[in-house]
């Protein structure tokens, strides 16, 4: 049954969607779902449906998700925030069960959506953590909604004007950043992430970490139904086609000032980002404290879940003790 009030050939898919109504039911499951009251539901907010995960009561805060992923990629985190926190964990535009527009994926709409959400969760403020691309709107949306984000943490993303830097002078990040230009190529790389019941997806996700085994059987069946969702791989890869089309100049003209407090966590064995991208963000950003991982690569959260997790909780004012 559709729901007349957003019908339409352009209309998003409705809570009555059979795919969303299997859900939590078809979603992962974490261990301690009843335990902490893990809850799915949907929210409207900046014109679309975003699908989440919500648990516990307190100061909000948001995780975002980044590229390949989608919520279950925060996992580790959930239970341990929940104690002190209303954590919620939404599927960005484009992935899992969250809506899946033509549009809508350059910087300034992925930073609307963020600040729309927040209100629309019913919140003035959040603190806001973001991995991969959930970082790059984390950071966006400290430097052009500053009015939302209470207390900022970015773990493996980096700061727009960093990675410009880095760009212009680095050639190794340069060569790093060659899938770039392969996601730039027409339905290509749409069949390389979604070939063989997503296939090319677990190679990816498993070329991305020095430690074996961090994804098991069962989380690599989780993301591939994220991936394998109508429309999900041409949203994921419209993120990174959509910014590839801004200029240098463009780029360099956007705003960068970050005020929130900010924590940066840095896995230094990430195959896709130089460890430069976290050194001398200074001018960017004046009250940041930097944490390296030396042994940890792109999935630094999943990598060493209990130190990041006392990180994090240390940061958003909550926890009490040092820091292993």
């Amino acid at each position: 049954m559709v729901d007349p009030s957003r019908s339409g050939p352009h209309a998003p898919a409705t809570l009555r969607d059979p795919l969303r109504a299997a859900c939590p039911a078809t979603c992962p499951r974490l261990p301690v779902d009843e335990k902490i009251g893990l809850r799915h539901r949907f929210v409207e907010a900046n014109g679309l449906r975003f699908h989440l995960v919500e648990a516990g009561q307190g100061p909000l805060v948001l995780l975002l998700h980044g590229f390949l992923d989608f919520w279950y990629g925060w996992r580790d985190q959930i239970p341990a925030l929940a104690a002190r926190f209303r954590v919620v964990v939404p599927d960005l535009r484009g992935y899992n069960l969250s809506d899946k527009p033509a549009s809508g994926y350059d910087p300034d709409t992925l930073a609307s959506d963020l600040a729309a959400l927040i209100r629309a969760l019913g919140g003035e403020r959040a603190h806001v953590v973001g991995h991969s691309w959930g970082g790059i709107v984390a950071w966006d949306t400290a430097i052009l909604h500053p009015e939302v984000v209470d207390r900022l943490a970015v773990v493996n993303a980096p700061h727009p004007a960093a990675y410009q830097r880095e760009w212009d002078r680095n050639l190794v990040q340069r060569l790093h950043s060659w899938y770039m230009l392969l996601f730039q190529v027409p339905r290509l790389p749409e069949w390389l992430l979604t070939r063989q019941h997503a296939h090319g997806l677990i190679g990816m996700l498993r070329r991305t970490t020095p430690v074996p085994g961090i994804f098991t059987p069962a989380d690599l069946a989780a993301y591939r139904r994220a991936m394998l969702r109508p429309g999900a791989a041409q949203a994921t890869l419209a993120y990174y086609r959509t910014v590839w089309k801004l200029s240098s100049a463009e780029i360099r003209a956007r705003p960068t000032q970050v005020g929130a407090p900010t924590m940066l966590i840095w896995g230094m064995r990430d195959v896709a980002l130089v460890s430069a991208l976290a050194d001398d963000l200074g001018q960017w950003v004046p009250d940041l404290h930097v944490e390296r991982f030396a042994e940890a690569g792109h999935w630094v959260h999943l990598e060493q879940p209990e130190r990041v997790n006392r990180l994090l909780l240390r940061h958003v004012g909550q926890y009490v003790g040092g820091v292993g």
